[in-house]
């Protein structure tokens, strides 16, 4: 496979990248794209063909979940099996930003993209490249972090590239990313609880949560 690399303004990627990106997703591809933690694969979760590519691309471990990105909460609720009180406190408080929250998963989500767990890592990001490739294809996408499983998170297109050349169809280069890694939390079971802790810290969602 031959990787392209298209030069971006992260704040303004235009509609040519948007929709240059987006037809690669649309044929079940994988393109590297920037957000406001760090640069995240993408591909359709909803295309199990889209979906082995991401983890053939990664060297993934197939038990392990893909991570997906919405565009609203309406869209999370389509994906999740049930929405609690909790995950609506974090939502209105923390989104759109840098808080993964994992959920039951719906039906409609394939058992491959939840590692085979039944659960589901939302988050609504900042990102204007994420959100605008969200909006032209109208659904959710796939956001593992762009990276060899066990390798370094990549903060710039040029990393990303050097690492996923051959792995990846298209990889829309901003520069470097700088923002903090986002913090993930389960809401699944009776007591929350943090999973890996970044750039929104524990005792603020304890704040949130006070009392649920």
């Amino acid at each position: 496979m031959a990787t392209d690399l298209l030069e971006i303004d992260s704040e303004r990627p235009g509609e040519s990248a948007i929709e240059r990106a987006a037809a690669v997703v649309r044929r079940g591809g994988v393109v590297a794209i920037p957000t406001d933690t760090l640069y995240v694969l993408v591909a359709d979760p909803l295309n199990l063909h889209a979906v082995g590519c991401v983890f053939a691309a990664k060297g993934r471990e197939t038990q392990r979940a893909l991570p997906l990105l919405v565009n609203d909460v309406v869209m999370a609720e389509e994906l999740a099996k049930e929405v609690s009180a909790r995950f609506y406190l974090l939502a209105r408080r923390f989104w759109p930003g840098a808080l993964t929250i994992i959920a039951p998963a719906s039906s409609r989500v394939p058992l491959k993209v939840t590692g085979n767990t039944g659960r589901l890592a939302l988050r609504q990001s900042q990102s204007k490249v994420a959100n605008a490739l969200l909006e032209r294809l109208a659904q959710p996408l796939i956001a593992t972090s762009a990276n060899l499983s066990g390798m370094p998170t990549c903060t710039s297109g040029i990393d990303v590239f050097g690492m996923m050349d051959g792995r990846v169809d298209l990889v829309l280069d901003a520069g470097t990313v700088r923002g903090a890694g986002a913090t993930t939390i389960d809401i699944t079971e009776p007591y929350w609880r943090v999973i890996k802790e970044g750039a929104i810290l524990e005792k603020e969602i304890a704040d949130v949560l006070k009392g649920t």
